[in-house]
């Protein structure tokens, strides 16, 4: 018979236990357990001890309950029949999890029946080595990761379902909002799964829901699908709209004060005011007439038209000067002046100050004989010489 000297773990890291093969040993042998493990020895189905990293010689000194076994002198080297399990201590990641079926519950919005798969990893780690062996190996030679989520699947499926499905509905979670709240799903889970795993010595480290699986291509998730992003593309193109229609608004309003700034700042560079502007375009309008006498026709004051001469030369002007013939010179003072010089804003009757920009409105007099409307102080008329009064 042989009899094994040296024992050492000789599985994987992926791997929760593994026995050692060999059951034949003595009282001379070499044990090593590394680091992140422990070894407990079996004899007749019971543990009889538990080593942690290290290396040791198996004697009666180092294993006290060795000495109430009959037929192992103290001093011997006689074989006796014992088992040895390695544990991993260490924690294993990135254990994946899944439904199994899907988890069927009314979508809360509108009361369609979906039903959703979930999935996900963990990370597990032992706590209690005898705890493992007794409750779960049994007699089984090793326990992979696929093996020990074989084991707790059932209670894993039915925590995982139960808890979605009333999660979502008693918080109205759409089908759609549902990934926002996978953190929240994980840590909420993995509460209410350690106590499962403890009860086998494991420790639950880390659980993490990471997706959803929606029911894609279903005729009736497509049309619930549908209705749900029409209704919100309305309430998205409503939005988009209205703050167009606001820029456009801000926009025009921009372009009106622009527009209105820069005429303002060439008639200063040019020197002639927002009066003597309409001025020549009513000038132009008279000139294509064929009779002085159509003035009234056109519905043009003659006060307006009494600084035009000057813009507009000979013909235009000797026109207006007899159109103006036996107006007295009040009258022509208040109409020169029907229009702001600064702004270009209309004044009112006997204004003093302009209403939009309070500049003080300026008093104007004209020639008497040619109607030429006078910028600055002086003596005679710079146009046709005759004195002013």
């Amino acid at each position: 018979m042989e009899i094994t000297s040296i024992i050492k773990y000789e599985g994987d890291n992926s791997t929760f236990v593994w026995k050692h093969p060999k059951e034949d040993f003595n009282t001379e042998l070499q044990l090593i357990v590394h680091e992140s493990q422990e070894a407990v020895f079996f004899m007749n189905g019971q543990p009889m001890d538990l080593f942690g990293s290290g290396r040791y010689t198996l004697e009666t000194a180092n294993i006290p309950i060795l000495r109430k076994v009959k037929n192992i002198p103290t001093d011997g080297v006689t074989p006796f029949h014992c088992e040895v399990y390695f544990v991993n201590k260490v924690e294993q990641m990135a254990i994946r999890w899944g439904t199994d079926s899907k988890i069927q519950y009314m979508e809360p919005t509108y009361g369609f029946p979906l039903a959703i798969g979930a999935n996900g990893e963990m990370s597990l780690r032992v706590q209690d080595s005898k705890r493992l062996l007794i409750n779960l190996v049994g007699t089984e030679r090793d326990l992979s990761q696929e093996r020990l989520v074989s084991y707790f699947k059932a209670f894993l499926m039915t925590r995982v379902k139960t808890y979605i499905a009333q999660i979502m509905k008693a918080n109205s979670i759409s089908i759609f909002e549902i990934d926002e709240h996978l953190i929240d799903f994980s840590a909420d889970l993995k509460q209410r799964l350690k106590p499962d795993f403890e009860d086998y010595g494991i420790s639950l480290e880390r659980f993490f829901v990471t997706g959803i699986a929606k029911p894609d291509g279903s005729q009736q998730y497509e049309k619930f699908k549908e209705l749900y992003f029409r209704q919100y593309a309305d309430i998205a193109e409503a939005k988009i709209e209205q703050q167009t229609a606001v820029i456009q608004a801000q926009t025009e309003a921009e372009k009106t004060v622009i527009a209105s700034q820069a005429m303002a700042k060439k008639r200063v560079q040019e020197g002639y005011t927002y009066q003597q502007e309409r001025g020549f375009d009513v000038a132009q309008d008279v000139a294509k007439n064929e009779a002085v006498g159509q003035f009234t026709n056109m519905g043009v004051g003659l006060g307006m038209m009494a600084g035009v001469g000057g813009a507009v030369g000979g013909v235009v002007g000797g026109a207006v000067n007899s159109a103006l013939n036996g107006l007295n010179q009040e009258t022509i003072v208040n109409t020169a002046s029907a229009f702001c010089d600064n702004c270009g804003a209309p004044l009112a009757s006997g204004a003093a100050f302009c209403e939009e920009c309070g500049s003080p409105v300026a008093i104007k007099s004209s020639c008497q004989k040619c109607g030429f409307v006078f910028e600055r102080p002086g003596k005679f008329c710079p146009r046709c010489g005759t004195r002013r009064q």
